[in-house]
């Protein structure tokens, strides 16, 4: 897909030694604000981890930056994992002191990592794949239920994790299952396969391969339909597709209608905050929210998300006023009641009870 504005959303990571993560975080942080980036990114005393947008001055300045600086130079795939946007898809610039990677609870040194690192070039995963022998393999996707369901590699299986940090109770499992594999493991961009080999390889699975670069990678540089569906994705856009009118699929249904969709939303109640696939028109017409159970709590409680550009009620400056003035929080409470049973009253929901899982995803 070809964008009229030349912006570019890159994510990379690297590990190194940080003497002084702070200073670093410090430093990237003026940087980036002088050239008005906006994006994550996150240092520790082993690592950077960043994802940022740029347009194509801003991109020619950080590369600079970042070649020029004693630790942040010799970072791979910085073209490769590359990916075009119309815009900025975040809302600010964030750099900040983060001690694990990615959320595990189990952290590993970087030696830790690098001994156990045993990648897999994407220009073998695709002769893996074109080929369909897959026999002799398990391609196991690492990332989390919601994102699988979006969007996967063929014939890949689930790592059947709602987050990240449940996969040291499956690693046991794996092992007992794939003992006699290949296995192929890959993540968005890397990030999360660095740890995941690391336990997998300790458990006694040696046979063990990380695909170099994650999806990012693949996609951006093969357009061959061995993606199916959408990539969940860590900005403001949610869902990127993949492909193009030859290749892409979607292989999802929307939670309202069976609808085929790739349009990923979370539920509007604060407790519940599912992500759900669901068309967007219908999710609106739901009134945003996943359920019946959720409509029911939000009527009761009135604790939703007042971030909703296509809800015209102004639900945060009313609760303000409530809270400001505490002899018109019943007024102000029947008013904005009213206002979601006007949203629900003709809404019928497939789903009787709340569609996240077993907590409230992160």
């Amino acid at each position: 897909m070809k964008y009229e504005q030349d912006f570019t959303l890159l994510t990379f990571y690297k590990f190194v030694d940080v003497e002084k993560p702070e200073d670093e975080v410090l430093e990237h942080l003026q940087f980036t604000t002088d050239i008005w980036m906006k994006g994550r990114v996150y240092i520790w005393t082993e690592w950077i981890s960043s994802t940022v947008t740029w347009n194509k001055w801003q991109i020619q300045a950080y590369k600079l930056y970042l070649q020029n600086h004693p630790l942040w130079n010799n970072i791979a795939d910085l073209d490769t994992k590359s990916s075009p946007v119309d815009g900025h898809k975040f809302p600010r610039m964030q750099v900040k002191v983060k001690d694990e990677i990615v959320w595990l609870g189990k952290k590993f040194t970087r030696d830790e990592i690098e001994a156990a690192w045993n990648r897999m070039q994407i220009k073998e995963f695709k002769y893996i794949l074109d080929s369909g022998k897959m026999d002799d393999y398990i391609l196991l996707d690492m990332r989390n239920n919601h994102e699988y369901n979006l969007g996967h590699f063929k014939n890949a299986i689930p790592a059947n994790t709602l987050t990240f940090r449940e996969l040291e109770d499956k690693v046991e499992e794996y092992k007992k299952d794939f003992w006699d594999k290949k296995v192929i493991s890959y993540c968005t961009g890397g990030i999360r396969c660095e740890k995941s080999t690391v336990m997998l390889q300790r458990a006694g699975l040696k046979n063990t391969y990380q695909l170099d670069g994650g999806v990012v990678k693949y996609i951006n540089t093969y357009n061959d339909g061995n993606w199916l569906g959408n990539l969940y994705v860590f900005d403001d856009r949610v869902s990127q597709t993949v492909g193009d009118d030859t290749t892409h699929t979607i292989i999802w249904e929307s939670i309202y209608s069976w609808l085929k969709t790739d349009n990923c939303e979370n539920c509007r109640l604060s407790s519940c905050n599912a992500r759900i696939i669901a068309d967007r028109q219908e999710y609106i017409d739901h009134a945003w929210f996943c359920s019946e159970e959720c409509a029911e709590s939000a009527l009761e409680n009135l604790i939703v998300k007042t971030d909703l550009s296509f809800d015209p009620m102004e639900y945060k400056k009313q609760r303000w006023v409530a809270k400001r003035y505490p002899e018109l929080k019943t007024e102000i409470d029947k008013k904005l009641r009213r206002h979601l049973e006007k949203l629900l009253k003709w809404v019928t929901f497939n789903h009787k009870e709340s569609q996240k899982e077993d907590f409230v995803i992160d």
